[in-house]
């Protein structure tokens, strides 16, 4: 089994799940063991408490005797309710009352007050030595001063209020991690499905390294594709409503105008035949545009390819073959798709020749650059203005007025950009001196 990147949202759910873990460890064991230490031992207030029962004890046996041991024994009686005694550096009762088998037994397990308090949940006993260092005070330690009197307390709140928090805010990371990321996905292909192809989900999650950041750059490239789509295809809706418009008209006056049967149906066969062409060349570029087909590649040679097509374009033109040259080594080969890159080629040809001057040359070249061979035709004509060399691969753009020949749809540039990219490679235009340079790429064989 292949483990996915180290920028994969497996790691990070399990480093997430792992600390969860950690943590929840820490809090039974090493904060547990932090909390009863830190509770084993009596405090300096409860110390100075039990060495002032201790005076008071001393105060009244040498004031009072053993009758005044008893009073105070059964004043502490009420007051903490615990066991306590006084006894003498043999351990005999300093009371009245002689201490029974079982209250001597338990002399034997007493503690220094600066000793640990003992196992959880048990009842310590301490001594308090009086000043003389012989006599003592015995007494368990009152709850109220039990350094773990609230150690249920904090168990219930490490063992199960903290791990509940611990858990809410691992789950809102987790959340933000992963569901808030969603959220947005889920509004956003919301809003392109109403209709709003501007819809994005922006750099907050694209700009991530896991999966989620992958699943946001493909919605966002497909949200922009498709929106180049619809707007392209809008366009040429509109511009193709706006060509055919003017054929119809010609054949609408030719209808009401013409008294020669021959003619007006010689006008029908052209008229139509152009709006043929106008279709079938706008389906082709929609085609080219929504499908982005991947064609077969092959190896093709464009030194007899660029033979079929002038000599084609010399019989339909009248151009002579000398005036559309090669000047390509014999050894050029590409990868392309043969009728694709014939059609792309044939395009650029005829749009060379429709805009070029009587007597001008159309020719092709190139050179080899590593593993790619750069191609370009090039023509004799006006060439365009800088700022228009992109708008020629618009569809349906003429720019009769800065090069003449203006007839045609304006599609055909734009149908050789789109079929040279199905192919791997690219197409662009530069002015030469004097004329318009077609440039493309391919690879190369």
């Amino acid at each position: 089994m292949n483990l996915p990147g180290r920028h994969s949202l497996l790691w990070r759910l399990a480093g997430a799940l792992a600390l969860f873990c950690l943590l929840l460890v820490s809090l039974h064991v090493d904060v547990g063991r932090e909390l009863i230490d830190a509770t084993s031992y009596l405090s300096e207030s409860t110390r100075q408490t039990l060495k002032g029962y201790a005076r008071e004890a001393e105060t009244t046996w040498r004031e009072e005797g053993a009758p005044g041991v008893d009073a105070f024994l059964q004043r502490l009686q009420e007051r903490e309710q615990i066991w306590a005694v006084v006894v003498d550096e043999h351990k005999d009762s300093l009371s009245s009352q002689a201490l029974t088998a079982e209250q001597a037994q338990r002399l034997d397990f007493v503690r220094r007050l600066e000793f640990p308090v003992g196992r959880p949940g048990g009842t310590p006993t301490f001594y308090i030595p009086f000043s003389d260092g012989n006599a003592r005070l015995v007494m368990e330690l009152p709850q109220r001063l039990n350094p773990r009197k609230y150690n249920e307390l904090w168990e219930l709140l490490l063992q199960r209020v903290l791990p509940a928090i611990l858990a809410v805010v691992v789950a809102v990371l987790l959340y933000r991690l992963l569901i808030a990321p969603l959220a947005i996905l889920r509004r956003q292909a919301a809003a392109l499905s109403a209709g709003d192809l501007s819809a994005r989900l922006g750099p907050q999650v694209t700009r991530r390294k896991d999966e989620l950041g992958e699943l946001a750059r493909s919605f966002d490239h497909m949200a922009e594709r498709l929106q180049g789509t619809v707007t392209f295809q809008r366009q040429l809706l509109r511009d193709l409503s706006h060509e055919l418009r003017t054929p119809l008209a010609r054949l609408r006056v030719a209808g009401e105008s013409e008294q020669d049967v021959e003619a007006l149906r010689q006008r029908l066969a052209r008229e139509v035949e152009e709006m043929e062409k106008l279709v079938g060349d706008a389906l082709e570029l929609v085609w080219l545009d929504t499908e982005r087909p991947s064609l077969p590649l092959e190896e093709v040679d464009i030194v007899r390819l660029w033979d079929v097509l002038r000599e084609n374009a010399g019989f339909e033109t009248g151009w002579p073959i000398e005036r559309m040259p090669c000047e390509l080594p014999a050894d050029c080969r590409v990868l392309g798709n043969l009728n694709g890159l014939a059609q792309a080629l044939e395009n650029i040809l005829r749009n060379a020749i429709r805009h070029s001057p009587e007597g001008a040359v159309v020719r092709l070249a190139g050179q080899r650059e590593g593993d790619q061979w750069l191609l370009w035709i090039e023509d004799q004509g006006p060439g365009v203005a800088e700022s228009e060399l992109e708008t020629i691969f618009r569809p349906f753009t003429r720019l009769s007025a800065a090069r003449p020949g203006g007839d045609g749809f304006g599609l055909g540039l734009a149908i050789a950009r789109s079929m040279i990219a199905t192919q791997g490679g690219y197409l662009w235009a530069e002015n030469a001196a004097p004329g318009l340079r077609l440039k493309l790429r391919l690879q190369s064989v």
